[in-house]
């Protein structure tokens, strides 16, 4: 699969809906340590974050970290950050529970900061 990063114009990778937000990630497990890794578009044409994880993935630890790291990054509950689709997958549906538009904001924050600073192995 080819990837690339994604530059003005091009698609997001979260959309809101009636629940909140519903994002799609492409998770690379067993990194040096959890981050996100700026927004990706896959040879289908769909965008997604690209988050590294530290955790590997057996028993369901990244999945687990996933979660996590999410929570943290957005102040969102654990419980309101679900895995709608992908568990055993490296491209994931995630959904971001609450209201949508303040999740947006932050989302949409927390991956422009990202995009600002220089990539680190």
């Amino acid at each position: 699969m080819e990837h690339h990063r994604v530059t003005a114009g091009e698609p997001e990778s979260y959309t809101l809906n009636a629940d909140g937000v519903r994002l799609a990630v492409r998770v690379t497990p067993r990194a040096g340590r959890d981050r996100l890794d700026g927004v990706i578009i896959g040879a289908g044409g769909r965008a997604a974050l690209r988050i590294r994880l530290a955790a590997r993935a057996v028993d369901g630890a990244a999945n687990a970290a996933l979660i996590t790291f999410l929570a943290e990054a957005l102040s969102l509950r654990k419980v309101d950050v679900e895995i709608v689709s992908g568990e055993t997958a490296r491209s994931k549906i995630v959904q971001l529970r609450g209201a949508g538009e303040p999740i947006r904001v932050r989302l949409a924050s927390w991956i422009a900061a990202t995009a600002t600073k220089p990539s680190k192995g």
